[in-house]
């Protein structure tokens, strides 16, 4: 047994054949992870847009739309992860231009569910304004080139 391994260690393509394949079960299980996470977000969004406009409810307004809007970008966001995911698991490629645009949606879903107070935050709205532009103009200059890094 020792013997094995330490051969397994010696030899790099041995070793690296090893780690890819623990990256690739890895990612599954992430993949399923992320299957279940999307399942329960999705129940549970069904359920907070089922009670809040059922009668006797206001239908959406307010804060009440600005949490809906909130869930379903952060449902998105899950969806685009596991995309990534999946994406490395087909031909082990970061897609780069997939990951900025999971993350201009993160940022988006950060500036649509601020509250109201905010505004006592400068330089808070200011740092999420310049992040949002740098992610904005990452994915300008990738998606005008090649936008897939060989992991």
């Amino acid at each position: 047994m020792s013997k094995m391994l330490l051969q397994f260690f010696r030899n790099d393509q041995l070793f690296q054949r090893g780690l890819s394949r623990f990256q690739r079960a890895l990612a599954k299980v992430l993949a399923i992870a992320m299957v279940v996470v999307i399942i329960a977000a999705t129940i549970q969004l069904l359920v907070v847009i089922g009670t809040e406009v059922s009668p006797g409810n206001s239908p959406l307004l307010g804060p009440e739309l600005e949490r809906v809007l909130g869930d379903v970008l952060a449902l998105l966001i899950t969806i685009e992860v596991l995309e990534n995911i999946t994406a490395y698991l087909k031909d082990h490629r970061i897609q780069v231009e997939l990951v900025l645009a999971t993350a201009i949606t993160a940022m988006a879903r950060k500036i649509i569910v601020l509250p109201a107070d905010v505004g006592g935050k400068p330089l808070l709205v200011a740092s999420l304004g310049l992040g949002t532009l740098a992610l904005c103009a990452a994915y300008w200059l990738i998606s005008r080139g090649g936008n897939q890094l060989k992991a």
